[in-house]
């Protein structure tokens, strides 16, 4: 690696996932770069984090040197998978110019490597090239190109989120990603703002219905309040509402396939909460879960007597669209 001073990314942790019906051990790293293209997805903050740099030389200076801080730092030899988000897309070219991009293979050759990116820079040439560096012959299938579908719907990704690509376009980048020897994996968003709760689960219902099957794997999101985004100023006006817990399960108790699925600020005002008491146990039943794959746990969990079950009932059947949310929590 280049004699460059390390520079510590975003985030950097450890944890497990459920791979290929086995837990392995898995590395998650938020690159910080030169940012989204895009920039405009309502609920996103890392777009909010990048570099000003100067041209594709900073660029390639700044990630590499938060990939050294990553070697040295990180017991890479105890990790089985790699997680790598960045301010925008992995696969920009922009953000992580070709030196950057290789160096990045060859440091996790032999994990399995989740790559986060918008659809188009999925290039099928660029795909092979990241696998030529990083296969070592141990896994099948050692890249996933991810990508943040959100939801097959249209209209709802277009007026809700704001993502700028159509369920065409995610068609076609998943189909260059497969033609580059990798495997796709997608991701979902619950409960994007305007929506209701009922609106909500129908749309990640027919959402996953949708493409079982045609992808290789499916995380579901539920919405966070992340600061400095539009979901955070309409929250912090009681018009918006994270989803409950209990959408939460319903969405994954009646999936066909396996969803993960990790609320992230579970039980907080600002994550997917239900009433407070309930909280912890559903939100670690579901991480649980997500490792296991036990959907007779799902199940206990929505059984779980709570008073916030009722509310959560009428809200179903009393929120109408194009309205304040019923409820909500004191913003602090």
């Amino acid at each position: 690696m280049n004699p460059i001073s390390p520079e510590k990314p975003l985030a950097c942790w450890k944890g497990s996932d459920r791979f290929e019906e086995e837990v392995v051990s898995t590395l998650t790293v938020i690159l910080k770069t030169a940012g989204c293209t895009w920039n405009r997805c309502r609920m996103c903050s890392y777009r909010n984090v990048r570099f000003s740099t100067a041209g594709e030389e900073q660029s390639n200076d700044l990630v590499l040197g938060q990939l050294s801080w990553v070697k040295a730092k990180q017991r890479l030899d105890t990790v089985d998978m790699v997680k790598i988000y960045t301010s925008g897309s992995f696969f920009d070219p922009r953000e992580v110019p070709p030196e950057a991009f290789e160096e990045t293979a060859r440091l996790f050759s032999g994990k399995v490597v989740i790559a986060e990116t918008r659809p188009e820079h999925v290039d099928r040439n660029r795909v092979a090239g990241f696998i030529s560096h990083l296969d070592s012959a141990r896994w099948e299938t050692p890249l996933y190109v991810a990508i943040g579908l959100e939801t097959t719907n249209d209209f709802i990704r277009e007026k809700c989120i704001d993502k700028g690509f159509s369920m065409a376009q995610f068609q076609s980048a998943a189909e260059e990603a497969s033609r580059g020897g990798a495997g796709v994996k997608a991701y979902l968003l619950m409960k994007p703002p305007l929506l209701t709760e009922s609106e909500a689960i129908s749309d990640m219902k027919s959402s996953i219905q949708a493409i079982a099957g045609t992808v290789d794997m499916i995380s579901m999101n539920p919405c966070t309040v992340q600061r400095n985004t539009d979901v955070e100023r309409l929250w912090k006006q009681g018009a918006y509402r994270p989803p409950y817990l209990w959408s939460v399960l319903e969405v994954l108790r009646h999936s066909p396939v396996y969803v993960g699925c990790d609320p992230v600020g579970g039980g907080h005002a600002r994550g997917p909460h239900n009433c407070g008491t309930c909280d912890y146990d559903i939100v670690k039943g579901i991480r649980d879960y997500s490792l296991s794959g036990d959907r007779a746990l799902l199940d206990s969990l929505f059984h779980i007597s709570c008073r916030c079950k009722n509310e959560w009932e009428t809200v179903l059947s009393l929120e109408k669209p194009y309205c304040m949310p019923l409820t909500g929590r004191p913003v602090s």
